[in-house]
């Protein structure tokens, strides 16, 4: 199994996954909607909705750099929980169309962001130093901020199952 696959596209699938979840107990907590897509940690912060595009944009950002395959544009105009869920499935889908034989040489893929122009990174030094904590920084924030607005979840939530085995 290639790790740069392992390490993106099953990763990002569980937790995605989980976002789902929380998304599913916000909309079921009958907190108002607009409030809680709108809502933030601190004033300097993306609000909710943003944070769950952030998350989604490095899932399918990610995956698609390391795998050398195009990105695709998907634009932020989510305004509800209906739409989270659609964004998510999106990416979902994306992220899962990806072969794992894409990943191939992706150690030492050239990485380049558009926000720094004229650098790259390898892609090995891209995952372990950039993307990976960048992605679960901005699912944490989603975390935090339905925790701060009064929302009933707890870090099983946000973890999932865990796959134990019998000794």
């Amino acid at each position: 199994m290639n790790t740069y696959y392992t390490f993106t596209v099953p990763l990002f699938t569980k937790v995605l996954r989980a976002l789902d979840g929380l998304l599913s107990k916000a909309e079921a907590s009958g907190k108002d909607e607009a409030s809680l897509l709108d809502a933030r940690l601190a004033p300097d912060m993306f609000p909710f909705k943003k944070q769950v595009q952030i998350a989604c944009d490095n899932a399918k950002g990610v995956s698609s750099r390391l795998a050398d395959v195009e990105n695709p544009s998907h634009e932020d105009n989510e305004e509800t929980f209906a739409d989270l869920h659609a964004r998510i499935a999106k990416t979902l889908a994306f992220i899962s169309s990806i072969p794992e034989s894409s990943f191939e040489g992706a150690a030492e893929r050239q990485i380049t962001l558009p926000y720094f122009p004229g650098k790259y990174m390898t892609g090995k030094d891209y995952l372990e130093q950039y993307a990976l904590a960048n992605f679960f920084f901005h699912v944490t924030t989603a975390y935090g901020i339905l925790r701060k607005e009064g929302i009933e979840i707890g870090k099983a939530d946000f973890t999932g199952g865990m796959p134990l085995r019998d000794l």
